[in-house]
C-alpha cells in the first residue's frame, strides 16, 4: 500500500520515473520562501525593483504564478479577477514567469506546483510510464475529493486509465475552497469520468442532534447541483436551533456574550463554544464586547482588530492624541515618512520627550529638506485632529485624508482588500461620543498574566471564519452576521459563487453538536455611516420557521412608552433630554457613576440618544456612548 498527499506522491513517482521527461532523480524541491527569494532576484535583475520603484511584492507574484496552476487560469485572467489594480503589470508578470521557469530548469529545481504539473506531463507524454503506474496502482482511493482542483482530477483519471478502479470519498455540500482552486464539478462529474460508478451515501451523522440536522438538511436542499442526501443521527438531543434577530450589530454582539456567560455559569468550558462568521472583520464589534467582559478568545482565519498593520497605523494617530508621550505610536507614524529612518525618529522623539505639550513642540522641529513637506503635512494634520470640538467620526475623516495615500503606497499589493478593515473602523468609531472610549475599547489584548493563565488552562472561546472551522466541532456554535448583503456577500454573483456561499452556511451550521444559534442584526452601519435596514440572509428565508425557535429583538433596549427618553419636538429634533436608558439602567443628570478606567464621576448632561456626558473626579469631562461604555451606577 502506498499513500500520501498529491504532492508527496508526485515527489516519489517523479524520482523513479521522471527520466521519461528528462528529469534527474536528484532534483531539489523548493518551498514557498525559496520561490519568493528567486522571484525577488529576478525582479531586481530585470530592473523592476529598487528604491523609489512601485512594483507588486514577491508574495503577490508567487501567488499569481501558483494560481495559474491550481486554478487552471492564465495570469491575465487572475489579475482581472483578483487584482484589478495591477493590470498595468500583466506583461511584467509573464516576463517574470518566463525567467522563473528558466531559473528552475538551469538549477534542477521544482516548486510545489511543478510536482503536480510534471506528474501530469509524465502520465500524458510517456505511454510507458502511464502503463507502468496504472498497473502498479490497481486500486486508488482519494479522500476529500470535493477539494481537488482540475489538475488533480486529471491526474487521477490518467493514473486509472487501465482499470478505472477509483474510490472517491467526499461531500459535495462541503466544497468551499474555490478560492484555492478547488473545482466543485470534480465530485459531481465523477460518475461521468468513471462510468459504472456506484454511489454509497453516508447519511448517519455522529456529531449533531436531529433538530440541528433537520435545519442543515433544509439549508442544502435548495442547492441547484448536489447529490441528494438526508442526514440523520442517533445522538440524544432535542433543542431546536435558535434564530436570533438583534436590533443592530452592537446588540447582536451583546446577546452572544450574554449567552456565552450563561453557559459558563452552567459549567460549559469556553473552548466548547465557538462564534463563526463569513469574513474576519465581521467579528470586530464582538471582539470589543468580549474584551470589555474579560472573556479571552482565540481568533482563527483573520487577524484580531488591532493585529493588522494598517489598523495599527491608523490607531496610532488616535493614540498620540490621547497620550502625546506614547513613543510606540509616534514611532509608527514617523516611520511612514519617506527618507525617515529609526535614527531620525529617535532624534525627533528625544526633542519632544520632556515637553508638556509634545504635539506643539513637534511643530518646532526642523526637518530635513527631503522630507520637510511631508513632515509639515503630518504636523498640520495632527494639530487639526487635536481640535476638541471634533467628533470621533470627524477625526477619523481627517486622519484618513492624510493616511490614505500613505496606506495605498505602503500596502500597494492588496490595499483594496485591506480597505474593508478601515471601513469597519469608520463604522465602529461612529458609535462613540469621545475618542478616549474608542481607543480604550480597541486595546483588546488582556494582561500578560491573564493571557498566560488562559493559555495554560486551554479554555478560550474560539472565534473563527467558517473556512477555518471546516472539520471542527463544538458543543455550542453561534453563526453571526447572517444578514442580506453580508451572507452571501453583496458582491457575490448568481450561479456557482452563490451556491458556494450556501454550502458555506451548511458547513457552519454542521459544526454544532448540541446547540446552534443563527444571529443577524436588523440594522447595519455602512462605511458612509448610514444606517441600513436589512433582513435575514436569503438562505435563511428559504427555511421553514418550524425548524427553529425565534428570538426577536435580542439585545434591544426596551423602553415603556410612558417613559420614552427619546421625545423629539418638531422644531428641534436634536433637543437634549434629561435621561437616557441603557440595557438595565436609566441615567439621569446628577447621577453618580463609576467607570473601569476613568473612575467615579457625575452625569452632567444627556447630549443625545445613547450618550451621556460625565464629569469624572480625576479625568474631567467625557462623552460616552452607552452601547460601548461600561458604567456602574452608584445610586
Amino acid at each position: 500500500v502506498m499513500g500520501g498527499t498529491f504532492h508527496a506522491t508526485a515527489n516519489i513517482l517523479l524520482r523513479r520515473h521522471g527520466h521519461h521527461l528528462g528529469l534527474t532523480a536528484n532534483f531539489t524541491i523548493i518551498d514557498r520562501a525559496d520561490a519568493e527569494g528567486i522571484v525577488n532576484l529576478i525582479k531586481s535583475s530585470l530592473g523592476m525593483a529598487g528604491a523609489g520603484k512601485r512594483f507588486p511584492s514577491k508574495r503577490v507574484i508567487v501567488n499569481l504564478l501558483s494560481g495559474t496552476v491550481n486554478k487552471s487560469a492564465s495570469i491575465e485572467e487572475l489579475v482581472y479577477r483578483e487584482h484589478i489594480h495591477l493590470t498595468e503589470f500583466i506583461e511584467d508578470f509573464y516576463k517574470i514567469r518566463e525567467h522563473y521557469q528558466q531559473f528552475k530548469r538551469d538549477h534542477g529545481l521544482l516548486d510545489y506546483d511543478d510536482l503536480l504539473l510534471r506528474w501530469q506531463q509524465l502520465l500524458q507524454q510517456s505511454d510507458q510510464a502511464r502503463e507502468e503506474l496504472s498497473d502498479r496502482f490497481r486500486y486508488i482511493l482519494v479522500d476529500e475529493y470535493q477539494d481537488t482542483n482540475r489538475l488533480q482530477a486529471e491526474i487521477v483519471q490518467l493514473l486509472a486509465y487501465r482499470h478505472s478502479n477509483v474510490m472517491a470519498v467526499g461531500d459535495d455540500a462541503q466544497s468551499i475552497y474555490s478560492f484555492r482552486g478547488a473545482d466543485f464539478t470534480n465530485i459531481l462529474r465523477f460518475a461521468e469520468h468513471f462510468p459504472g460508478t456506484k454511489i454509497v451515501k453516508l447519511e448517519e451523522n455522529y456529531r449533531s442532534t436531529q433538530p440541528i440536522l433537520e435545519l442543515t438538511n433544509a439549508i442544502i436542499a435548495r442547492a441547484e447541483k448536489k447529490f441528494t442526501k438526508t442526514l440523520f443521527t442517533s445522538a440524544v438531543g432535542h433543542i431546536r436551533p435558535r434564530m436570533v434577530v438583534a436590533t443592530n450589530e452592537t446588540a447582536e454582539a451583546r446577546f452572544i456574550v450574554d449567552q456565552i456567560k450563561q453557559r459558563q455559569q452552567d459549567d460549559l468550558p469556553l473552548h466548547e463554544m465557538a462564534v463563526l462568521f463569513r469574513s474576519g472583520y465581521h467579528s470586530y464589534k464582538l471582539e470589543i464586547e468580549l474584551a470589555s467582559h474579560g472573556i479571552d478568545f482565540d481568533k482563527r482565519g483573520g487577524l484580531k482588530l488591532t493585529e493588522s498593520a494598517h489598523i495599527k497605523d491608523l490607531l496610532s494617530f488616535f493614540r498620540v492624541l490621547i497620550n502625546p508621550w506614547d513613543h510606540l505610536s509616534w514611532n509608527r507614524i514617523l516611520l511612514q515618512l519617506d527618507k525617515v529612518g529609526p535614527k531620525t525618529v529617535q532624534k525627533i522623539l528625544h526633542s519632544i520627550r520632556d515637553s508638556d505639550t509634545p504635539l506643539t513642540k513637534l511643530t518646532t522641529y526642523q526637518p530635513g529638506p527631503a522630507w520637510k513637506s511631508q513632515f509639515e503635512q503630518l504636523t498640520d494634520t495632527l494639530l487639526r485632529l487635536n481640535d476638541p470640538v471634533l467628533t470621533p467620526s470627524q477625526q477619523y475623516d481627517l486622519a484618513m485624508a492624510y493616511y490614505e495615500p500613505v496606506f495605498e503606497k505602503m500596502y500597494y499589493d492588496d490595499y483594496p482588500k485591506r480597505r474593508k478593515d478601515l471601513d469597519q473602523i469608520k463604522a465602529l468609531i461612529a458609535g462613540y461620543g469621545d475618542l478616549q472610549s474608542f481607543v480604550d475599547d480597541t486595546a483588546l489584548d488582556p494582561p500578560e498574566s491573564t493571557a498566560a493563565q488562559a493559555a495554560s488552562s486551554g479554555s478560550r472561546l474560539i472565534l473563527s471564519t467558517i473556512h477555518s472551522a471546516k472539520g471542527l466541532e463544538w458543543d455550542t456554535v453561534f453563526v453571526m452576521g447572517l444578514a442580506e448583503g453580508r451572507f452571501p456577500h453583496q458582491n457575490v454573483m448568481p450561479g456557482e459563487q452563490w451556491e458556494e456561499e450556501r454550502r458555506l452556511l451548511y458547513v457552519a451550521a454542521t459544526r454544532a453538536k448540541q446547540q446552534l444559534f443563527l444571529t443577524y442584526p436588523r440594522e447595519l452601519v455602512t462605511p458612509e455611516r448610514q444606517h441600513r435596514r436589512v433582513t435575514m440572509s436569503p438562505f435563511l428565508q428559504e427555511i421553514s420557521p418550524g425548524l427553529y425557535n425565534s428570538i426577536g429583538n435580542a439585545g434591544a433596549t426596551a423602553v415603556p412608552k410612558t417613559h420614552n427618553p427619546f421625545r423629539k419636538e418638531p422644531s428641534d429634533r436634536c433637543q437634549k433630554v434629561a435621561r437616557v436608558q441603557s440595557a438595565r439602567t436609566v441615567y439621569r443628570e446628577g447621577m453618580r457613576v463609576s467607570h473601569a478606567i476613568f473612575g467615579v464621576g457625575r452625569v452632567t448632561s444627556i447630549p443625545g440618544p445613547r450618550r451621556v456626558e460625565i464629569l469624572f473626579d480625576r479625568h474631567g469631562g467625557k462623552i460616552l456612548h452607552l452601547d460601548y461604555a461600561r458604567l456602574e451606577p452608584l445610586e
